[in-house]
């Protein structure tokens, strides 16, 4: 089991100002962290004047205890209990490495005499200011000042920590490739190149192989034997014969090997059309396990959509899935069926999914496409967002949306849902002109200003507001 998310914590002082209230503030701010369930760690009090940071040799001194426990840290909370010097600061964080909250406390009226007036509303902006300078990111958050123990810094706090997660989940992360993309798919086109500059790493493998690996495997090979239970245990399979669970299940250990050996976060895979044909079964169940299992997994080779997909799954905690812009839904202009064939993970459904045949591949090849995961998509907050490489860039968007309960008759086929969009068609015409896909990445839970700090403040991303 891994760690908890931990914060480094470090407070301003400055010599004019009543440092005593940075006593308080070291209280305060452990205590609202680990309320939270988070860990932190902080530097001795006894070292700087008042426990806080406030000349360049204070700064130093935090920037070295900072570098002895690098890799113990998701991320820093500079806490301005009082107005703070700006040099020490800079100096202690400048090589932080990861993202920076700047919380400063409110004064409060009826203690506005100089024991206890703060001033931090003021300071706050001379620290941005230098960082900006100096060109070291860093989060802020409303209110301008928030008391730690607030309702509102718990809500910050939990923001954070989810831009912690994409900030460092992203900037080193392994991305699978399954296969070359489908001739047919240039939406799904992109840039190696341009994701290893901002640290995506692809590591590229031939279906072929796959394929070559999965006929090695029999159906009684242990490992073969518990991947079918679990896969069983996993979606509804009764109406699936025997010999394709096992072709699944084959499948499913060799992508396992290639996650393990290859230390995969994500991955995306070619599942049409040479799996239905060679080897007679439709990978999407495959991808909605390992959703669920917490390995991003995008189809038809849509890398951007894993892109995406990962980094909503790190914001929220939860699986994320790739899903088709596919149907109006009847004459609603803010309503769309969102659809795919079934890699959309049962955390994101109404109930377990049911393995069947892929109707389309049916209609041509029949008993070629069992593995679909058919089921609907249940009701609540979403945020929708994917990118594309162009130039050398990775371009994102995102917007909040929220899946209805409104119903898709029983004959269509994959797992859908209903999805409300405000101000939909005008958002159309964005995607639409900016050269966005076909697919959308969809997470639970509104968090697009969360992904827009992460990506722009510290990844270095583009972003296309299709909001305005």
């Amino acid at each position: 089991m891994g760690r908890k998310m931990t914060f480094a914590l470090a407070f301003c002082n400055r010599g004019f100002m009543p440092g005593e209230l940075i006593y308080g503030a070291r209280e305060d701010m452990t205590r609202a962290v680990t309320d939270a369930g988070y860990d932190y760690i902080a530097m001795d009090a006894s070292l700087t004047r008042f426990g806080g940071i406030e000349t360049r040799d204070e700064g130093l001194l935090y920037a070295k205890w900072l570098k002895e426990h690098e890799g113990q840290y998701d991320g820093v909370i500079f806490s301005m209990p009082i107005f703070a010097d700006e040099n020490g600061a800079i100096t202690a964080l400048q090589d932080a490495g990861v993202p920076i909250l700047m919380q400063a406390y409110p004064d409060e009226i009826g203690k506005m005499d100089f024991a206890h007036r703060r001033d931090a509303f003021c300071g706050k902006f001379s620290v941005t200011d230098v960082f900006t300078q100096y060109q070291v990111p860093f989060t802020v958050m409303k209110p301008h000042v928030v008391h730690p123990l607030s309702g509102a810094f718990a809500q910050n706090l939990r923001d954070f920590a989810a831009i912690c997660r994409v900030v460092n989940g992203m900037k080193r992360c392994n991305i699978g490739c399954i296969g070359a993309r489908t001739t047919a798919f240039k939406t799904v086109r992109f840039d190696e190149v341009a994701m290893q500059k901002y640290g995506i790493n692809v590591e590229s493998f031939d279906l072929s192989e796959l394929v070559f690996k999965v006929g090695k495997l029999t159906d009684e090979e242990e490992k073969v034997v518990a991947k079918k239970a679990a896969l069983e245990a996993y979606s509804d399979f009764t109406a699936v014969p025997e010999e394709k669970k096992n072709m699944l299940a084959k499948i499913s250990v060799v992508i396992d090997e290639y996650i393990e050996s290859y230390h995969l976060d994500a991955l995306a895979l070619r599942c049409w059309n040479e799996m239905e044909e060679i080897l007679r079964v439709c990978p999407c169940v495959l991808l909605s396990e390992l959703n669920d299992r917490g390995i991003t997994a995008s189809c038809e080779i849509d890398m951007c959509s894993a892109i995406t997909m990962r980094a909503m799954a790190l914001a929220s905690e939860t699986p994320a899935t790739v899903l088709d812009w596919n149907n109006n839904y009847g004459e609603d202009e803010n309503k769309v069926i969102l659809f795919h064939c079934g890699p959309v993970p049962k955390s994101l459904m109404t109930d377990q999914g049911r393995v069947t045949s892929h109707k389309m591949f049916d209609k041509t090849d029949p008993g070629s496409g069992c593995g679909t995961c058919e089921g609907r998509i249940r009701p609540g907050k979403v945020t929708l967002s994917n990118c594309q490489t162009k130039e050398g860039k990775i371009i994102v968007y995102a917007s909040q949306a929220a899946f209805t309960d409104d119903p898709i008759e029983d004959a269509f086929f994959g797992c859908g849902g209903v999805c409300e969009i405000p101000d939909m068609q005008e958002k159309m015409i964005r995607l639409a002109r900016g050269g966005f896909k076909h697919h959308t990445s969809v997470g639970s839970g509104h968090m697009k200003e969360i992904l827009k700090e992460a990506f722009t403040t510290y990844l270095g991303y583009d972003w296309v507001d299709i909001d305005n």
